[in-house]
């Protein structure tokens, strides 16, 4: 599909595209990038790459397609270093969670011949690091491309078979949508973990061991959520700021009306509420098996943890 391929950051969505191009044959050749040394010292000793480099810039000279797999915290500046050395007619994107700041950032640097193609798949485990790639983690699972409006077509071509080439389904939306979207789905539920993990962590201590240790399965999803990677998602609540502070405020003035209700004993509302939101949960497990973990990524989950829970 494609004659070389530079994947930038060799996180757990990195390493696990660079399996998935393997198993698929995606790509001539492979280039894997990533500045921290020890990353690269343990992608050359896990060998799924046919070139790994520190060096970011260069790592893209004559790709036909580069995927920056980086915390959307540091997009300019990978998109400011690579931008000189993009090959013409080449195609760029990204796996970020947020894609209008992604656009803003990257869009004004390329060269006009570079198409942007920007990508978010919508998969991932808690866990990070090269290690922890696997080539079945978007089989599927939804893939949301957000080009923008003067994209050229073939480019967004390109990139959706990619992404089908992986195992993913392609949904195609407008950034500024997607991100209202994942605000909801994705952003506030790991801010509430985080505070709800952190609310544990702040009580007295023979209270918090007592909570770790008779951990319900609530509890013990949310301490899953909370624990992906930190520097990701500051840099998610921090560029999707409006969206989720939009989701936050409705949050806040439905979490005061649960308030209300318990404190007067108003049964009716809650089962109302109650009743409504668990018509939600049946709607998605009704979605199909797209809506679930697949087995493998399951495997590398909690074993104790269900996820109908």
């Amino acid at each position: 599909m494609f004659e070389k391929i530079t994947i930038i950051g060799m996180g757990l969505i990195g390493s696990s595209l660079a399996h998935c191009i393997n198993r698929a044959k995606l790509a001539n050749k492979l280039v894997a990038a990533d500045v921290n040394e020890d990353v690269c010292a343990k992608v050359r000793e896990l060998g799924f790459a046919d070139v790994v480099t520190p060096d970011i810039a260069k790592s893209v000279i004559g790709s036909d397609l580069v995927i920056m797999a980086v915390p959307v915290g540091a997009i300019h500046a990978v998109a400011e270093q690579i931008a000189p050395y993009m090959a013409p007619e080449s195609v760029l994107s990204d796996v970020c969670s947020v894609k209008k700041s992604v656009i803003d950032a990257v869009e004004p640097l390329l060269p006009e011949s570079v198409s942007l193609v920007p990508a978010h798949p919508i998969a991932g485990t808690e866990h990070s690091g090269p290690e922890a790639g696997f080539a079945e983690l978007f089989d599927g699972r939804w893939c949301i491309l957000t080009p923008s409006a003067g994209t050229p077509i073939k480019a967004v071509e390109k990139v959706t078979a990619f992404w089908e080439g992986c195992g993913a389904m392609i949904e195609l939306m407008d950034a500024d949508h997607h991100d209202l979207v994942l605000g909801i789905t994705s952003h506030l539920p790991h801010l509430i973990a985080y505070t709800i993990v952190g609310t544990a962590d702040e009580l007295e201590d023979d209270i918090k061991s007592e909570v770790i240790k008779y951990s319900a399965s609530g509890f013990r999803g949310f301490t899953r959520i909370a624990a992906s990677d930190p520097i990701m998602w500051r840099d998610v609540f921090l560029n999707n700021r409006e969206a989720v502070l939009e989701i936050l405020q409705r949050f806040n003035e439905d979490l005061t009306a649960m308030q209300r209700a318990i404190r007067r004993g108003d049964g009716a509302y809650l089962e109302d509420v109650f009743t409504r939101t668990r018509q939600i949960r049946r709607q998605i497990m009704e979605m199909g098996p797209e809506g679930y973990p697949n087995p493998k990524l399951m495997r590398r989950m909690d074993p104790e943890e269900n996820p109908e829970e």
